[in-house]
């Protein structure tokens, strides 16, 4: 059974191999500034969860056929996720003086990671039927990140190109001090909810496991 994942981040790449699933990454190419303009044009501005939800969906219905245009087989799945904190939306920063800046702000803070997903049903290339949900977990800061730690994080590169300007499952994952919710939600894709999303679709989640050796390649 494909999964075909509408996405090149490699952290839910990580999380999904980790689950024992290898997907077939499809890049979906969504403008997500646009697509996000074009729907508040219509429907005013849009809260954190609403704009996980749409861009999730958007990136899942922009995969239509495999890398060689050949009809899709299997399940397509698209993901976004946003950093909220004081209820203002924490995309990626991009540069390093917005990265320090947020780090500053929420140090010894707490505030949500939203993660959207949309899963869709492909036979023989015509869609069918499809789902989609929104997964929450709140993050808490360690109060006492010195300057120096988020000065040396910051010329890391690592936080430039990530939702909220930081990771759980890398460097950032000593500042965090608590999470509430499940960490795979934090790193950009829920699990759970991703299982309960295929149950909606009748395929069991253990039909998924496509790593047969992945259990072998691991270091006890």
């Amino acid at each position: 059974m494909t999964l075909y994942l509408a996405s090149t981040s490699p952290a839910r790449l990580m999380l999904l191999r980790s689950a024992g699933i290898e997907p077939v990454v499809m890049p979906s190419h969504v403008d997500e500034p646009a697509a996000v303009a074009a729907a508040e044009a219509i429907s005013g501005p849009l809260t954190t969860p609403e704009m996980v939800a749409l861009l999730g969906r958007a990136k899942a219905e922009a995969v239509t056929t495999d890398a060689e245009g050949a009809p899709l087989n299997g399940y397509v799945l698209g993901g976004d996720s946003s950093f909220e904190l004081d209820g203002v939306s924490q995309g990626k920063p991009h540069t390093a003086e917005r990265a320090t800046a947020r780090w500053h702000a929420q140090r010894g803070r707490t505030g949500t990671l939203y993660s959207g997903h949309w899963l869709i049903e492909y036979r023989d290339g015509v869609a069918g039927a499809a789902t989609g949900a929104v997964a929450q977990a709140t993050v808490t800061f360690a109060e006492n990140i010195t300057d120096a730690e988020i000065d040396a994080y910051v010329a890391s590169g690592e936080p430039l190109w990530v939702a909220g300007a930081f990771t759980l499952d890398s460097l950032a994952g000593a500042f965090i001090s608590e999470i509430s919710g499940h960490p795979s939600t934090v790193i950009g894709l829920s699990l759970p909810l991703l299982r309960e999303s295929f149950a909606e679709l009748g395929v069991e989640w253990t039909d998924l496991w496509n790593r047969s050796g992945a259990l072998g390649e691991m270091e006890l």
